[in-house]
């Protein structure tokens, strides 16, 4: 792949540590890289053990058990971003045509989501996330959105807003994203978000949001007509929704307080950071909230309902 489509300048032959030096994945002294663990060590999350991927998929619309399929990946970050890839299209709608309806002898088939958006949104994640956070990229598949989320900001002066239009591409970790450009998973020229929203409207999908709060997270919209509702049981619960007075509450303190914190709210209800989290999402999911800004310096914003 580097060589065929990327002209990769060293041939199929060369010993890893001159290769791993082209890449400037080690010093003079022999000493690697974090990037080279990440990208070619056997077992990257013995040395970066938040450098997994969790995926996850719901029943319902906000973050509640019973969770029908839950994995935990781990590996270098191409396989990351193959096995999270493989993750969500196994567990989507999938089309299959027949014969007559192709040109060719393959049955066509058509996914509920563009891969490509899905791939890149995912690679995205795992490419450019803060590798010092605590925590993981997540990938969770909900009833009616895909959500991606990594650990990270977005680079100085590149904002939510220019992500829809052609902008400078500013790497978090350069030493990861060379050599995912080499190996096909990447751009170098800032097209990645462009090509998210493109491919997802050329499905006629709803526009893909992107948001920057404790985490940077992407939206793909599934086609509501098309919702894959995992398989259940008739006996089986349906999702529970948050205690409508703890969501009053919630716009209460967040009226009064528009910049207040998700872990602030929790101790003023007295429930989980990740209940809070759960009923913050429904508010936004049904458009009775939403975020404007950063982590640090942005705010909610209470919507007129009728």
């Amino acid at each position: 792949m580097a060589r065929t489509k990327r002209n990769f300048p060293l041939p199929v032959e060369t010993p890893p540590n001159v290769l791993l030096k082209h890449l400037d994945l080690i010093d003079d002294t022999g000493r690697l890289a974090n990037a080279a663990i990440l990208l070619f060590g056997k077992k990257p999350q013995k040395y970066f053990l938040t450098s997994e991927v969790k995926c996850a998929q719901f029943y319902g619309n906000v973050v509640e058990k019973p969770i029908p399929s839950y994995q935990i990946y781990r590996g270098t970050v191409f396989e990351l971003v193959d096995q999270a890839t493989s993750f969500v299209m196994s567990r989507i709608d999938n089309w299959v045509g027949t014969r007559d309806v192709g040109t060719k002898a393959d049955v066509p088939t058509h996914p509920e989501l563009p891969i490509d958006a899905i791939k890149e949104a995912i690679v995205n994640a795992v490419c450019h996330r803060d590798y010092t956070s605590n925590s993981s990229v997540q990938v969770m598949l909900f009833n009616n959105r895909l959500e991606i989320l990594n650990p990270g900001i977005l680079p100085y002066g590149l904002t939510v807003q220019k992500l829809h239009e052609p902008h400078r591409s500013s790497p978090t970790n350069p030493l990861l994203a060379d050599p995912m450009y080499w190996n096909g998973y990447i751009e170098k020229v800032g097209t990645g978000t462009e090509d998210i929203l493109k491919k997802c409207l050329e499905y006629n999908l709803k526009e893909p949001e992107f948001h920057q709060e404790e985490d940077f997270k992407v939206i793909i919209w599934r086609a509501i007509k098309n919702l894959n509702v995992p398989k259940v049981i008739q006996s089986d619960p349906k999702v529970i929704q948050s205690d409508p007075k703890l969501l009053m509450s919630v716009e209460v303190y967040i009226k009064e307080n528009p910049h207040i914190s998700r872990a602030e709210l929790a101790q003023k209800l007295n429930i989980s950071e990740r209940q809070t989290r759960k009923m913050i999402d429904e508010l936004r999911n049904t458009g009775k909230l939403k975020r404007e800004g950063g982590t640090y310096n942005g705010k909610w914003i209470l919507m007129e309902t009728d």
